[in-house]
C-alpha cells in the first residue's frame, strides 16, 4: 500500500519537464523545500532529495517503500564537496581523482562536520558518496548547492528505471518532479567500493569495471563480507525484479517464457529481446532495465535470460540478473 503524502505536497501525477534551466531551477526550488525530485544520472534515474533532512529522506523511504536500513547514497557536485561529508583514504582520493565525475560511489568514514543526516545513512558512522556525470545531475547539484540522496527512482526491489517514462509509472503519485533529459547511457548503477579498513573492497559490482578500478588501484579489490549488504546501498539478495520470475542461464525457451537474450541464441519473435545481437556488453547493460520492462509488461510465465560473459560490465549485468531472480520476501 502507498503512504500516504503529506497534505498539498503532491499532485495526483508528477509533472515531467524537459531538462532545460528553468525546470532544473524549479526542480532546485523544490528539493530546497524538502520535496522530492526525480532526475537522470549517467546510471539510472534517481529519486532526489535533501540529504541533510531527517523528513525529505523519510519521504524517500516512503515513497519507495524501502526499509529503513538500507542506506542511501549522498550525490554531490565535486571532490571538495564530497570531502565535507567524508573522510578520504589515500586509496579512496586515488578513485575519486581518477573516476568522478563518474559510475563510482564510495563508502567512507564519516567526516567530523557531515550535514548528511543519519536517516540517509541508516544511522552509520559511514557513509556512500558519488559525484555523477550527468550534465543535468551536475547542473541540478550546482543549483540546489546541496547534498542529494537519490536513489533509483522506483519503488523498492522493483526494475530499475532508466527513462522518465519508467519514473512516472512507479512513483508519479510519490513526488513532486520529474526532469527527463532521455534515456540514461550507462544504464546499470553505480559500482560501490567500500574504503574504511584494511585493502578497498567491491560492495556492487556496477557502471565502472572491476579491471578499471584495479588498474587505477595497482592492486585487486577484496571481496565484500557479508556486512557489505547493509552498508552499501542496492545490496539486497532480492532486487531489480519483475514481476515474472526470472530462470537464469538459458540456452532454448520453454513453454509460456519470454527471453532476454544476448548474441542470438533464441529464435525471433515478439516475446524475444536480444540485449546485444553484437555481443557488446555496453550495449547489453545500457538495455538492461528497459528490455526487462518490456518483456514483464507482455505477463509471461518466466523470462528466461541467456548466458551473459562475467567480464567487464557483464559482472553487473549479472548481479542485477542474479539479484532479479532471487527468492522475493512478501511484500515483492
Amino acid at each position: 500500500m502507498k503512504s500516504k503524502p503529506a497534505a498539498g505536497a503532491l499532485s495526483s501525477s508528477a509533472p515531467i519537464l524537459k531538462a532545460n534551466a528553468a525546470a532544473i531551477a524549479e526542480a532546485a526550488r523544490l528539493l530546497r523545500a524538502g520535496r522530492l525530485v526525480a532526475f537522470p544520472t549517467e546510471t539510472v534515474y534517481g529519486l532526489g532529495a535533501d540529504a541533510t533532512s531527517e523528513t525529505a529522506v523519510a519521504r524517500v523511504y516512503a515513497a519507495k517503500g524501502r526499509p529503513a536500513f538500507n542506506p542511501l547514497i549522498a550525490h554531490v557536485a565535486n571532490l571538495t564537496a564530497a570531502k565535507a561529508q567524508g573522510v578520504f583514504s589515500a586509496d579512496a582520493l586515488r578513485l575519486a581523482e581518477r573516476f568522478w565525475p563518474g559510475p563510482l560511489t564510495l563508502v567512507l568514514p564519516l567526516a567530523p562536520n557531515a550535514t548528511v543526516c543519519a536517516a540517509a545513512r541508516a544511522g552509520r558512522s559511514t557513509i556512500a558518496l558519488r559525484v555523477p556525470s550527468h550534465p543535468t545531475a551536475l547542473s541540478l547539484l550546482a543549483a540546489v548547492d546541496l547534498p542529494l540522496a537519490a536513489p533509483s527512482a522506483n519503488r523498492s526491489g522493483r526494475i530499475s528505471p532508466v527513462t522518465a517514462a519508467h519514473v512516472s509509472s512507479d512513483l508519479s503519485g510519490e513526488i513532486d518532479l520529474i526532469l527527463d533529459a532521455g534515456p540514461c547511457p550507462v544504464g546499470v548503477e553505480s559500482t560501490i567500493i567500500a574504503c574504511l579498513d584494511g585493502p578497498p573492497r567491491l560492495l556492487r559490482p556496477g557502471g565502472l569495471s572491476r579491471d578499471l578500478i584495479e588498474e587505477a588501484l595497482g592492486a585487486k579489490l577484496a571481496e565484500a563480507t557479508g556486512e557489505g549488504a547493509v552498508i552499501a546501498p542496492g545490496a539486497l539478495t532480492s532486487h531489480y525484479a519483475p514481476r515474472a520470475n526470472l530462470r537464469l542461464g538459458a540456452f532454448s525457451l520453454e513453454a509460456g517464457e519470454a527471453g532476454l537474450d544476448f548474441g542470438g541464441h533464441f529464435p525471433a519473435s515478439q516475446y524475444v529481446l536480444d540485449l546485444s545481437p553484437g555481443r557488446n556488453l555496453d550495449e547489453a547493460a545500457a538495455r538492461l532495465f528497459t528490455f526487462l520492462r518490456e518483456l514483464d509488461a507482455l505477463q509471461p510465465d518466466c523470462i528466461a535470460v541467456a548466458p551473459i560473459p562475467h567480464v567487464g560490465l557483464g559482472e553487473a549485468i549479472n548481479d542485477r540478473l542474479r539479484r532479479a531472480a532471487a527468492p522475493r520476501s512478501g511484500q515483492i
